[in-house]
Parts: C-alpha cells; sequence; structure tokens
C-alpha cells in the first residue's frame, strides 16, 4: 500500500507542475516536461509548503512594466566593483574568459562561457527593484532563463537549492558575497541570468558581467557578479549554513515581496 501511495503521489505531482505550466506559458510546460523536476518536489522536505506553493501563486508573475516606465537613473545595489586583481583583469578584457561552472547534484556539470550563456535563448523583462533599505527602480533585463541552465545540468533527485557564488569580496576575512533560490523560484519565468540592462552590456555597478534576477524577491537576493552555480541538498557546509551572505548576517532567506 506505501508503495502504491508513493506512486500515486508522483503522479499527483507530475500533474500538478504539468497543469500550473499549462495554465500559465509555454515555458513553464516545457519545464513540467522535463523528466527532474516532479521528482525534485517528490524528494525534498516540506512537500506540503511546495505542493501549497505550487497552486497558492508559484508561478505568479512580478509587475512588468513598459519603456516609459523605465527610471531615469537605475540605482545600483550592494557592491559597486569588486576590486580584486582577478576581476579588474577579467573587466578589462571585456570578460573574454569568464566562465560560470554549474555543478553538484547535476548529471551533467558543465562550464558556461558568456557566448554560451547568450546562445540560450533570452527573455528580456521590464521590472521593478525593491531593496530592502526602502528604494526602488525599474530597469530592462535581458538574460537567459534559470530553468534552461538546470535543465541542460539536469538536477539529481536530491537537489534542493541553487546557490550562486559571487566575484565581490565582503571581508578580510576572505568571504566572498553568495546567494540561494529553491528549485522552484529557480525555475520561475521572471529568474534569469542577466548580461544586459536596459538594452546594454551590464556595467560594473550592477554586476557585470552575469547577475542574477529573481523579480519576486527583494534586491539582496540578486546576486551580481555570479561566478558558478551549485546545486545542494543543504546550506550546512556553506559558509554561515543559512543560504546566503546577508542571511548569514541575519536577514531572512524568504525575501518574497
Amino acid at each position: 500500500m506505501a508503495d502504491a501511495n508513493r506512486g500515486t503521489r508522483r503522479g499527483f505531482l507530475g500533474a500538478a507542475a504539468a497543469g500550473a505550466g499549462t495554465l500559465l506559458l509555454s515555458g513553464c510546460r516545457g519545464l513540467s516536461e522535463t523528466h527532474w523536476f516532479p521528482k525534485v518536489l517528490d524528494s525534498a522536505e516540506g512537500l506540503t509548503k511546495r505542493i501549497q506553493r505550487l497552486f497558492a501563486g508559484s508561478w505568479s508573475l512580478a509587475p512588468e512594466y513598459s519603456k516609459a516606465d523605465l527610471s531615469p537613473v537605475f540605482k545600483a545595489n550592494g557592491t559597486l566593483n569588486p576590486g580584486t586583481t582577478a576581476y579588474n583583469m577579467a573587466a578589462a578584457d571585456n570578460f573574454r574568459d569568464w566562465r560560470i561552472p554549474v555543478s553538484g547534484l547535476v548529471k551533467n556539470p558543465f562550464v558556461m562561457s558568456l557566448n554560451d550563456l547568450r546562445a540560450f535563448p533570452s527573455r528580456t523583462q521590464i521590472t521593478r527593484h525593491d531593496c530592502v533599505e526602502g528604494w526602488s527602480c525599474i530597469g530592462e533585463w535581458t538574460g537567459a532563463p534559470l530553468r534552461l541552465i538546470l535543465d541542460k545540468a539536469d538536477p539529481l533527485p536530491k537537489a534542493r537549492y541553487v546557490v550562486f557564488y559571487c566575484a565581490d569580496p565582503m571581508s578580510d576575512n576572505g568571504d566572498y558575497y553568495y546567494e540561494s533560490l529553491d528549485l522552484i523560484e529557480a525555475c520561475h519565468p521572471q529568474t534569469i541570468l542577466a548580461y544586459e540592462m536596459n538594452g546594454q552590456p551590464l556595467a560594473i555597478p550592477h554586476g557585470a558581467p552575469v547577475r542574477l534576477r529573481c523579480e519576486r524577491q527583494l534586491g539582496y537576493k540578486h546576486a551580481k557578479y555570479v561566478e558558478r552555480i551549485e546545486l545542494v541538498e543543504s546550506f550546512a557546509h556553506i559558509n554561515g549554513g543559512k543560504g546566503g551572505y546577508w542571511e548569514d548576517q541575519g536577514y531572512t532567506w524568504w525575501a518574497g515581496i
């Protein structure tokens, strides 16, 4: 009976994911048809919470705006320039040799160049950036949907989170910025690895050459200067174990707007 219940539950989750995608847009539908996404839902802890998110707004979109709404000046959040020798050398060479390994709990680890990232189908979205400090700006972002990168990597069933390691140092102790999303938020249609802002390559203050945009989250989740991506089951072995640099300092991990 237990095995039968398990099969029923897996079938239900697969149908739920497919149903959510069909109701929204083809990108989500394509995700639900992958073999790994329903398995990720089924294997994760907090299954009830995930099902609730799936039906109560997991695929709802953040508001999008028109070009007429673009902020005249878009304030840069967080680090304005990593300033390390390695980063300065990469910037001087127009980030030609920038590489982003995608590894961890995946079947197909790989390394992306910027050209590889640009070869994925792109998404452009005009959204509002909300900073925890209380200010907001509207900007246009272009990049590759993160779900396409994850689909290529093919997450293992134990994978629960996507961790983004960044090039900006945060202290003299060797701490670098990092952030994370769970796989549902990582696969949201508006979660992209952005390489353009307002139709131009990212400027250094805004995270060149690649930054995360997860439009339903506060600004500190939008990791800049992304240089490595890892899929993990737990944060316990990463820095302070809270899933992000600011989370390790006391910020909440779930920063939904």
